[in-house]
């Protein structure tokens, strides 16, 4: 008997989820645990598996969203007619109801003496966007899909292409792309880019910049890093686990910076939950180190490290993206100096870090060789004035310089 494959809840917090990509094809034969579909939430993808071995059908397509718990394809057996076992249903669900509304349809009308009768046709897009390229009245055809839906296939044997005409046209239509290359916003990048211009166009955004002499600093970092390397610890003492201190102590003296903006009304937070950004191939994450203020510098760069791992692994859940106050993205790998961070929204601050540099500097009369590091605090004048902003980034920048207060 058939097995349904449900939208998951990747988290505690989540309602639905988007197709980002089917990685099997309608009527594959997949093994159970076999990654099948991944799914896009509001700031994480994941991989679905496959809850069984059979046939699969597919009852959802690519970028649809859908709620959690309704069903998004059938696994069976081979040759199992899943369309009879569908229309035993009594009604809809509401997820069938979404899929019938998104799929693609045309209307077909014939003239007769007595009337003009409609005809309903279910298509992919792919289908439609090749009947169409090839000039086929797609209304014609018979649907092999699920629900009589006519697939790629279906269109593919009506113009009779072997798998030889296919790869051609395929290959000409890549040699189109390396020319001008139209790329769909779906998925993660999709979700980043209704976030950051939600961001810019709900809060009044201005930004800050300090350097800091970390000199100091770079000295007791690479003493404490040897020593927690000679322990052989599972982690490594960084420069941001050193910065994300040096936030947290000046968000304890500077609570409104601790805050959000939400319909009309500054809500000023106790906890410091720290938003730590993680570029990944797919896009930027926005970890989350709960409760910072009640860890000291090795349990920052610790907590660090294992949220850093899991979003590289793609094993981070909803709840551990979701609920910073305050947060840090360092661009400091990639040679930047200053740059104009965009707000996590609602939060009201974030600060960004750059690429240290070497500076020669006049003391006493004598030029130092000194290390700098550039900061850039966005935040939302909403919520702060320009002078309690300027002195939080100008504490953050005391404790960077003074980095024995940190261990405090």
């Amino acid at each position: 008997m058939a097995e349904k494959v449900v939208m998951p809840k990747f988290g505690m917090g989540m309602q639905e989820g988007t197709i980002a990509e089917w990685l099997k094809k309608e009527n594959d034969v997949v093994e159970k645990g076999e990654p099948l579909v991944t799914i896009s939430s509001e700031k994480i993808t994941n991989e679905l598996e496959a809850p069984s071995s059979g046939v699969l059908k597919i009852e959802a397509v690519e970028d649809e969203t859908i709620q959690v718990g309704h069903t998004l394809a059938y696994i069976g057996e081979e040759g199992e007619n899943l369309q009879a076992g569908l229309s035993s249903y009594s009604s809809p669900s509401k997820q069938e109801k979404s899929v019938q509304k998104q799929e693609d349809s045309a209307v077909m009308t014939k003239t007769t003496p007595a009337a003009i009768e409609k005809k309903r046709v279910k298509i992919s897009p792919a289908a439609k966007k090749l009947a169409k390229t090839n000039d086929i009245d797609f209304t014609e055809l018979k649907g092999t899909g699920p629900k009589g839906r006519i697939t790629k296939q279906d269109v593919q044997d009506y113009l009779g292409w072997d798998a030889f005409t296919e790869k051609r046209a395929e290959k000409r239509d890549a040699e189109k792309e390396t020319i001008n290359q139209a790329i769909p916003v779906k998925g993660m990048r999709k979700v980043i880019a209704d976030r950051m211009q939600h961001s810019l166009q709900e809060s009044a955004q201005l930004t800050l910049m300090k350097k800091a002499d970390i000199t100091e600093l770079l000295e007791i970092q690479k003493q404490a890093k040897q020593d927690l390397q000679a322990g052989r610890s599972s982690f490594t003492l960084t420069l941001t686990a050193f910065i994300a201190r040096a936030t947290v102590k000046a968000l304890l003296k500077h609570k409104a910076v601790n805050s959000a903006y939400l319909d009309g009304v500054i809500h000023t937070y106790n906890d410091i939950h720290l938003g730590m950004a993680t570029s990944l191939d797919e896009g930027l994450v926005v970890p989350v180190v709960f409760h910072a203020e009640k860890q000291g510098v090795f349990e920052l760069a610790e907590s660090i490290h294992l949220l850093s791992q899991k979003a590289r692994a793609q094993k981070l859940s909803n709840d551990q993206l979701k609920g910073s106050t305050f947060t840090i993205t360092n661009l400091g790998a990639s040679g930047i100096e200053f740059f104009t961070p965009i707000l996590n929204s609602p939060e009201a601050g974030i600060l960004g870090v750059g690429a240290y540099q070497q500076s020669l500097v006049l003391a006493d009369d004598e030029v130092e060789e000194r290390s700098v590091l550039p900061l850039s605090l966005t935040f939302d004048h909403r919520t702060l004035d320009g002078a309690p902003a300027s002195s939080f980034l100008k504490d953050i920048v005391f404790y960077l310089e003074h980095p024995y207060q940190m261990l405090l």
